[in-house]
């Protein structure tokens, strides 16, 4: 498994030798936590009912020479949940981006099938949902003001969305791989000079635990992404004390550099909250320099008739 593991990062290594120009889903400097959004294989894996909440303020305190809008923001709810009785998890999000004149909204439902492996457990998942997109053309500014092509005030079309992925998790380590916007869903807005697809996107994800000693485990992780035109990745490292508190660095190629913190509020673990702070390290004339990322996760008891946790990683209890 762990030759697996690192034959799949030095591959992920070799496709990116291109900046992601083209991705079209919103980006989060605690992937690491926010795996649901990237991967259906990942529902239910983690054998606990929980839920997470982010809320992303990119290059803050940008504004436009020109007319409204601002920087863009990002916020992702979601909801995953074990079927122990058919080995399964079932599991939402709704993910809310911000683009300028540009609004992305997503709700999906995801499904995955859980399959033991002595240790291992090997998840193949299912998503499907739609994707909205809404265009406020008051926000553009025109060079022909009586341009017949423009819309006046917000334009919106709504569309279905498939994706599907697998998960292998370990007690010690994952790897995983999904394929997003299968459906390709198009949006014109009534005019085929608008006309936007959205493209293939797939990821791969990967992280070992690796204990330092009896309060300290190192988590190194990374991310994959592209839509099959560009390439990107992130990288990782995380430290958590006692399962209580974490801390990390993580890098964003061609752009960015964050640091990442976390604590549990409660007695239990059973609430956390983490903290990204990106500084841009690429392009900083054209972005303002610092980014903000706010992460909230609530977990439910596990009940004592329900079956236990199959998976106690310390990285699955942020």
């Amino acid at each position: 498994m762990k030759k697996l593991v690192l034959k799949l990062l030095f591959f992920g290594l070799l496709l990116n030798t291109h900046r992601v120009l083209g991705q079209q889903d919103p980006q989060f400097s605690q992937f690491m936590f926010n795996q649901l959004f990237y991967n259906p294989g990942y529902t239910g894996v983690e054998g606990i009912t929980k839920f997470t909440a982010i809320h992303r303020s990119q290059w803050a305190g940008y504004n436009p020479t020109v007319g409204q809008g601002g920087a863009p923001t990002t916020q992702v709810f979601s909801l995953s949940a074990p079927v122990f009785k058919i080995n399964s998890g079932v599991g939402f999000f709704a993910a809310n981006d911000m683009l300028g004149p540009l609004n992305n909204l997503q709700a999906q439902v995801s499904y995955a099938y859980h399959l033991p492996i002595k240790n291992t457990k090997l998840s193949f998942g299912l998503r499907g949902g739609v994707f909205s997109q809404t265009i406020n053309f008051t926000e553009y500014r025109l060079i022909h003001p009586d341009d017949p092509a423009v819309a006046d005030g917000k334009e919106s079309q709504i569309r279905p969305d498939l994706a599907l992925g697998f998960h292998l998790q370990h007690e010690k380590f994952y790897v995983g791989m999904s394929f997003n916007h299968l459906i390709k869903g198009e949006f014109n807005f009534g005019n085929d000079k608008y006309r936007n697809a959205l493209e293939n996107h797939a990821y791969i994800t990967a992280g070992y635990d690796y204990e330092f000693n009896y309060n300290l485990t190192i988590t190194p992780t990374f991310l994959v992404k592209t839509d099959f035109n560009e390439y990107s990745f992130d990288l990782g490292v995380i430290g958590t004390f006692k399962d209580k508190m974490w801390g990390g660095l993580s890098f964003r190629q061609a752009e960015s550099a964050s640091v990442l913190l976390g604590y549990s509020l409660f007695k239990d673990n059973s609430l956390k909250l983490g903290y990204g702070f990106d500084y841009v390290i690429s392009a900083q004339a054209a972005k303002q320099a610092t980014s903000h990322e706010i992460l909230l996760s609530y977990q439910l008891p596990v009940a004592a008739d329900v079956g236990k946790k199959v998976v106690r990683t310390p990285r699955f209890r942020h």
